[in-house]
């Protein structure tokens, strides 16, 4: 059975889709742009803030959940320019401290409202945590 995660804490989907959905003891998080919850106005400037706004956003889906960052075992990020490589992993790295999960990274034509950074995650939390 499918649960489907949804909070004011994240920007709202912009689309036929849920902000996440539960699968059994997963969580998948559909991809956060780096928007300003509140105002659903796009964060614009450095490659870095974009992306500790959109993995904020991934943590709020993910405490909707029952979770946090430490939870997830795998991101994508899908980036506008892949020179800017460097200034995201910095910002991912804060975030994420030492936990690990795995990753792709990948540049892409474009993303959604010309963000310079999407990110999605699966998370394992299993019933009962």
């Amino acid at each position: 059975m499918l649960e489907p995660i949804a909070t004011a804490d994240a920007p709202g989907a912009v689309g036929p889709y849920s902000q996440a959905v539960r699968a059994g003891d997963f969580v998948y998080v559909s991809g956060q742009l780096p928007l300003d919850p509140a105002s659903g106005e796009l964060l614009t400037g450095a490659l870095a803030s974009q992306t500790r706004r959109a993995l904020w956003n991934v943590e709020a889906v993910l405490q909707a959940a029952g979770g946090t960052l430490n939870d997830v075992v795998k991101t994508t990020v899908y980036m506008s320019d892949l020179a800017h490589f460097a200034e995201m992993n910095g910002a991912y790295r804060e975030c994420f401290g030492e936990h690990k999960p795995a990753r792709a990274a990948v540049e892409v034509a474009r993303l959604p409202k010309d963000a310079g950074v999407e990110i999605d995650a699966v998370a394992y939390l299993p019933h009962g945590n």
